[in-house]
């Protein structure tokens, strides 16, 4: 066992939505979970769910607080609501933990385990994911801020290591009271082995076929939450005849409605395909029989399926924002646009009409991802720090 992996961790992992439920956070946490579990960590995740419970997923300890879901399905506000168990949860959790580790600020689980933590004296790790989300509601907004200002100011105050993922989150958390010397740059990993490049035209042939995609065209795939601040209306505004649109995640409404509006763009509603919310190894395998990922986004940096379509060895296209500094892509093989339609339908029709350039930034993306986003390199970076938080400058073993 190497020096990362010796000791046995107890980690509280804690965020609001766990799979089955879908979305970029809660695939984090699970992996996460998965990998810290593979070397050698104890780890119990806290979140919401459908009931209370507590079960054994893959040797990790679930422990679900019943949570109502309204908000996202009235509002498209992923915020549930939990129940009166929580804060008495977290409590027994944090206490049995040596670390808790609380992904992004916003959440209920986030303001319950943060004060379990400071009830239980357990050292705090965070992860802030993302900065303010642009909403088309004003009170959103108002709220996120609020929210921010107060549990949010309090988590970076107190947390010992702050993680974030580009520099436009690493800003926000500095001014919510992170410091400096804390925080540290950690991408997303992502499963190389899962996420793959298509094998040759064959196999590309038999997994659309298998989705129902057209065989004859280049194809573009959106993934992600069908929200303004994720471009997927800007998107559907530049289609062309070049090349065909491909859509994964929801809800399915938004889409629908977009189209009835006639924002389909010069392609026409009949080009776009809509294959809903996938899980993990059908949403690797859209990534496969596509040949390019466009994420005009309005305030991201390197999200996860960015990551997961460079994995997956496809071009990529996404919008120009400072959060991408820190990466040091080469701008050539990784096409960062400024965010507009017209820019957005040029460049993919650049890229559509030359399959030479779509192998040169595919070879480049998965090289890339194999390089930089290692899920085990990830883990480890995270177990160092739960180390040093637990004890400063000591491990595991010398705690007694």
């Amino acid at each position: 066992m190497s020096d990362v992996t010796a000791g046995r961790l107890k980690v509280l992992l804690v965020c609001h939505y766990y799979p089955p439920h879908l979305g970029g956070i809660e695939n984090v946490v699970h992996a996460e979970a998965k990998h810290l579990t593979a070397a050698g960590v104890e780890v119990t995740v806290l979140t919401s769910g459908n009931r209370n419970s507590v079960t054994d997923e893959a040797g990790v300890r679930v422990v679900r607080v019943r949570a109502w879901n309204g908000l996202e399905r009235k509002a498209d506000v992923p915020f549930p609501i939990l129940g009166p168990k929580l804060l008495r949860r977290a409590v027994k959790w944090a206490r049995w933990a040596d670390v808790v580790h609380i992904h992004d600020a916003f959440y209920l689980t986030s303001w319950a385990a943060l004060t379990a933590a400071k009830l239980t004296r357990t050292p705090v790790v965070a992860t802030q994911h993302v900065t303010l989300v642009h909403h088309a509601s004003a009170a959103v907004g108002l709220v996120q801020k609020a929210v921010y200002a107060t549990a949010g100011r309090m988590l970076m105050r107190t947390a010992r290591t702050v993680f974030t993922l580009n520099s436009d989150v690493a800003a926000f958390a500095r001014g919510l009271g992170a410091r400096p010397e804390l925080m540290q740059h950690l991408p997303n990993g992502v499963d190389t082995e899962l996420f793959r490049p298509v094998r040759d035209a064959v196999e590309q042939a038999a997994v659309r076929e298998r989705l129902g995609l057209p065989q004859d065209r280049v194809l573009v795939l959106f993934a992600g939450r069908f929200m303004p601040n994720k471009g997927f209306d800007m998107l559907l505004a530049a289609n062309d005849p070049a090349y065909g649109l491909v859509f994964a995640g929801g809800p399915e409404e938004a889409l629908t409605e977009a189209l009835a509006r006639g924002v389909a763009g010069a392609g026409g509603g009949d080009s776009v395909i809509y294959l809903g919310s996938l899980g993990s190894a059908d949403m690797a395998a859209a990534y496969r029989a596509c040949d390019i990922f466009a994420l005009p986004s309005m305030a991201e940096g390197f999200p996860l399926t960015v990551q997961e379509a460079m994995s997956s060895g496809i071009a990529v296209v996404t919008t120009d924002l400072s959060g991408y500094a820190a990466y040091d892509l080469d701008r050539d093989r990784v096409s960062l646009v400024h965010r507009d339609t017209e820019t957005l339908r040029v460049r993919l029709r650049e890229i559509a009409a030359d399959s030479e350039v779509r192998g040169q930034m595919g070879k480049y993306a998965r090289e890339y991802a194999v390089e930089r986003f290692a899920w085990p390199d990830h883990a480890s970076r995270l177990i160092e720090t739960y180390r040093s938080a637990i004890r400063p400058g000591k491990s595991t073993a010398d705690r007694g």
